[in-house]
This record gives C-alpha cells, structure tokens and sequence, in this order.
C-alpha cells in the first residue's frame, strides 16, 4: 500500500468515531501505529490529559516507547510535555538543544537506540488534549511535507474526539477520555497476563488481544477486564494454528 493509500485509509479509519460504542483506547492506538507507519517512524506514543489535567500515556506501538514516555511524565520533562504545553510541534531539536532542554529523556531515548524524536499535539485551536511522539532509530529530520502529514493526522483525531459539541455532550466524552486512561491500567495487566501464559512478547499479546477484540466487536477494554478477572481463558484468544502451551 501506497503512502497515500494508507493515509486515506487511515483518515476514513479515525472519521470514523460516532456510535456509542466508540472505543477511545482503540482509536488511539490505531493512530499511533498509524503515524510511526506514514511517518516512517520506528515507534510511537501518546499522552493524554485526564479530568485534572494530569498527562498520562494512553496508546504505544512498543513497550520502549511506554518507559520513554513513562520517564518522561515521571521527570517532567521531554517533547511530548513541551509540545502539549505550548500547543505547538516540537520537531527537528538540535541534538546540543535537546540535551539542554530534556536531558535526562534525551540521554534514556538515545539508550533505548532512538536519537530523534519529535512531537506533536493533539489539539484544536486553543483546546489540548495530549501529544503524539514519534521515535526513530537513525537521525532524522522531518520534512515539510512529514509535518503537514503529522499535523493533519493528529488534527483528524483530535477533531474526532472532540465531535460531540454540546455541554452534556463533552460531559460524555471527558467521562469516555477518563475511562479509557482508567482502562490502561487494565489493558497493560492483561497484556502482561497474556505474555506470560502465552510465551509471548508483550507486543504480541496486544496484538492478540486487539484481534479478538475487533473480531467479536468487543471493546478493548472489555476484553482486557475478562482477561484479568478470568472470563476470558488466555487460550482462546490464540489463533487455532497456534499450539496452547
């Protein structure tokens, strides 16, 4: 598939946001593995404000990228907080600059082998909901075009949270964003659950568990807390080819 293609593809994919059974943690990280992919990236992650404000890492495409995003938070500091705090992309840093400005993030990104990373917010005018980082393996420089690209990803997905336009609507939807970051948690101990009995890396276990999800019209969410509390057996959500262990 064509860059082009997969951006109208993925365009038609994040407009897609109405219905009740609209699932924010989904969506989410579908425009994250998204980006990485149009954008040439090696990973990506997002951060999302909760009710309080409070930054928390919503979507990863690897578990690397939680634990940089994850320090980030923890140290407050990193382009991620810069880039939802000044609503602007923080994109292309000198390196010399970035140590400056973030250098405990820089120096954990550069051990985890990314040593560019860039970011850019989820926002809508003067309304800010988080930011999506893009983390690569080589040095690199995003062109005007990758951040045209950036821009009107995260744009779309921002406009698509933010549809519901009435008071009692947004109400909805701050209750949906809140839910989601609650719901996290459970979906990073599901995995872990899933990696364990399934001998499986923990990227695999999410892609596993978003496979059944969407396979049953299921929730992400739904599918995690069956998992935790022991409704749903690990092994069914293996594909039948695959031996149980």
């Amino acid at each position: 598939m064509s860059r082009e293609q997969l951006l109208a593809t993925t365009f038609v994919e994040l407009a897609d946001t109405l219905g009740d059974d609209f699932d924010v943690v989904d969506f989410l990280q579908n425009l994250a593995e998204r980006s990485a992919e149009i954008l040439g990236a090696d990973a990506a992650a997002i951060i999302l404000a909760d009710q309080r404000g409070a930054l928390r890492v919503i979507a990863t495409t690897s578990h690397a990228a939680r634990d940089l995003e994850l320090q980030a938070l923890a140290t407050a500091e990193g382009p991620c907080l810069d880039a939802f705090h000044s609503g602007e992309d923080v994109v292309n840093v000198p390196r010399a600059e970035g140590l400056r400005r973030w250098p405990r993030f820089l120096g954990a990104a550069e051990d985890l082998g990314y040593p560019s990373v860039h970011a850019v917010p989820l926002r809508l005018r003067s309304e800010r909901l988080g930011a999506i980082t893009l983390l690569y393996a080589a040095v690199t420089e995003l062109t005007d075009d990758d951040r045209a690209l950036a821009r009107a990803l995260t744009a779309v997905a921002t406009v698509g949270l933010l549809q519901e336009r009435t008071p009692r609507q947004r109400e909805v939807l701050a209750d949906q964003l809140q839910a989601a970051l609650s719901l996290r948690v459970v979906v990073e101990q599901a995995k872990g659950v899933v990696a364990e009995w399934a001998e499986l890396e923990i990227e695999e276990a999410f892609a596993l568990m978003r496979a059944f999800a969407r396979e049953h019209a299921r929730s992400l969410g739904a599918v995690a807390t069956d998992v935790i509390e022991g409704r749903l057996a690990v092994g069914d959500l293996l594909p039948p080819e695959r031996p149980t262990t």
